[in-house]
């Protein structure tokens, strides 16, 4: 089955659930636009309206759709609705796509159980949206984070955020 979330920069929210038990297969891409097959450059300019996302395929034998969206809010901030740090614009815009009425259903439980959880001040500002259609991202752009360990956005935002779930210990991270 597939799942479809934005967070922020596709690299890290990629390399965030390819850690996941029971992912199959993380593919960077584009989604909640309006222009058919746009590439990175309108997408990062944010003329087309769409965000970097990823879909998650995973066997639902092993985690399910709802475990990913728990997941899904700790790997960023979800309160702030104008991107995800250190990346802005609605481009970056926390989202999650649904393809199905359970899995909105999914979704609005799991953001309903946050918001009463006190984990957070404020409320989920994440774009809940369903999805029209998803457009992988160029080939430089998947598994960017195991291409390229020294990239320095990879040193500087991936890794303290990965480190930072795994010494939640909220979740069993391969990596």
């Amino acid at each position: 089955q597939t799942a479809v979330f934005g967070a922020g920069c596709f690299w890290c929210v990629e390399a965030f659930y390819e850690n996941l038990p029971g992912v199959v297969e993380v593919v960077s891409g584009y989604a909640g636009g309006e222009k058919p097959n746009p590439a990175y450059k309108e997408v990062a300019m944010g003329r087309t309206k769409h965000a970097e996302v990823v879909e998650v395929v995973y066997d639902p034998d092993v985690i399910s759709y709802r475990e990913l969206v728990d997941f899904f809010w700790q790997t960023h901030d979800a309160t702030y609705g104008r991107g995800v740090w250190p990346d802005f614009g609605p481009q970056y815009r926390s989202t999650i796509l649904y393809s199905d009425d359970e899995q909105r259903s999914d979704i609005l439980a799991s953001k309903k159980a946050l918001e009463e959880s006190g984990a957070i001040e404020g409320s989920v500002a994440t774009v809940i949206e369903p999805l029209t259609e998803f457009y992988p991202a160029e080939d430089y752009h998947q598994d960017y984070v195991v291409k390229n360990p020294n990239d320095r956005y990879v040193r500087g935002v991936y890794r303290p955020k990965m480190k930072k779930l795994q010494q939640s210990g909220a979740y069993e991270i391969k990596e």
